[in-house]
């Protein structure tokens, strides 16, 4: 079973979406925050990561980075609302794989996921 690291700020897009997985047989990590990202990815070494783009403490892009630094093959998908195209770009050149725009199609979050572990 794959476990998957969701990073979010909202507490109701991390019940969403770790319902989605947990139900799609799942196991789910959840972190509120950059920061709790990198310990929760260091304690847990998940498959692959969900990962919030606009939080407070530590944003995703900084999070991502960090992520990569700890673990050069990190899969990250970067969750992101619309608007913050640019932000996005730096993302993918930083190593994420991909981006989900929110709120999200839930085919395309197991689609998301598939792929990075395949």
């Amino acid at each position: 079973m794959a476990k998957i690291l969701i990073v979010d700020d909202a507490a109701f897009m991390r019940m969403k979406t770790t319902k989605l997985l947990a139900e799609n047989g799942y196991d789910v990590v959840e972190a509120s925050n950059g920061a709790e990202a990198i310990d929760a990815y260091k304690r847990t070494k998940p498959d692959c990561v969900l990962l919030d783009i606009t939080m407070p403490d530590m944003d995703g892009l900084t999070a991502l980075k960090e992520l990569r630094q700890i673990d050069p093959e990190a899969r990250v998908t970067m969750l992101t609302a619309m608007g913050q195209q640019s932000i996005v770009l730096d993302a993918l050149k930083s190593g994420a794989k991909d981006f989900i725009v929110k709120p999200f199609d839930s085919a395309r979050v197991l689609a998301a996921v598939q792929k990075m572990i395949a």
